[in-house]
């Protein structure tokens, strides 16, 4: 099946730009019911899925075991942007199992938050791991790994029993073999695979719901859902469509972002899930599509709106488009 158009960029009353791709809406049981474009079309997740990824950290008693607050679980699920606030929650994630930044294995880069890499350079300094926007789910793996009794070192390979049991929780929650053949490496080093958004949206159906899960996964998903609800701050940060959404609609609606277009979530109180990808891997186009999705199915919301519908702006502050769902 070919792909759908999402959204477009429009200019002076003509089309400029478009985004092309797929989009799908399916309940626990995986029945499809919303699609555009192909909803078989198979996606790597990349950070779409870090909430499944946080529900052994949780379902293991981890979380129990290092007290862990629920700001801390919402950064495990979280793409921060490197503020203060975030990099200190990863630490003291670290700490209370008896680690440090130095046993991060996520790489680095600058802070995503232009206020927060300003800062950091105007003091001199540069950025390390905790900077890096998944080192909350990096915290929250070393946690898990210290909690079993096992070495953390070379958590991020697909052969380290965290990560199996990782790759295990999104393999049953997903209903989806994650086998080596459609294995690759995301940008933070621990595996990542090709997932048809079907099977995506299914599973996040049932991280909305914890029907069709095990009973350690229900609870674990209704606790990561509840911690991110409350701490949309550590989600992603100010600004950011994970974070503004979360903001608004508190637990009406689960949405992460992933990289290159992909994106993923549920609608809790209607028992639904979704994944979309662009593309062209345009995360602005991933945005205004899942707020547009998002409006189908609750109440419109100013936040919702513009989102869906984002005015352009040139360097004069001018109105000179907009990018709008299609």
């Amino acid at each position: 099946m070919a792909s759908a158009l999402l959204a477009e960029i429009r200019r002076g009353g003509h089309v400029e730009s478009v985004h092309a791709g797929s989009v799908v809406v399916c309940d626990g049981e995986g029945r499809v019911v919303f699609s555009a474009g192909d909803p078989e079309r198979a996606a790597f997740p990349r950070s779409a899925i870090k909430a499944l990824q946080a529900l052994p950290l949780v379902a293991s008693g981890t979380a129990d075991r290092f007290s862990l607050t629920d700001a801390e679980l919402a950064l495990a699920c979280a793409s921060h942007t490197g503020l203060p606030i975030h990099v200190q929650t990863a630490e003291s994630m670290l700490l209370k199992a008896g680690r440090d930044a130095s046993c991060l294995e996520c790489g680095i880069h600058w802070p995503s938050s232009s206020s927060a890499a300003r800062a950091l350079a105007a003091a001199g300094k540069t950025p390390g791991a905790l900077h890096n926007n998944c080192s909350g789910k990096h915290a929250g793996l070393i946690c898990t790994a210290v909690a079993a009794g096992q070495d953390p070192a070379g958590y991020v390979g697909p052969d380290h029993p965290t990560m199996r049991a990782v790759t295990g929780a999104v393999a049953a929650v997903t209903d989806f073999a994650l086998t080596a053949s459609v294995r690759a490496v995301d940008g933070c080093s621990i595996p990542t695979f090709l997932t048809p958004l079907r099977a995506l949206a299914m599973g996040f159906a049932r991280f909305a719901t914890g029907r069709h899960l095990p009973a350690e996964f229900a609870a674990a998903a209704a606790r990561l859902r509840a911690a991110v609800a409350a701490h949309p701050d550590m989600l992603a940060g100010e600004g950011r469509f994970d974070t503004e959404i979360t903001a608004a609609l508190g637990e009406a609606a689960f949405v992460k972002t992933g990289a290159e277009g992909v994106h993923a979530g549920a609608i809790p109180s209607l028992g639904l899930g979704f994944a979309l990808k662009v593309d062209d891997g345009g995360n602005r186009a991933a945005d205004a599509a899942t707020a547009a999705l998002l409006l189908r199915y609750l109440p419109a919301h100013p936040v919702l709106q513009r989102w869906s519908r984002q005015t352009l702006k040139n360097w004069n502050g001018l109105d000179v488009g907009e990018l709008r769902a299609v």
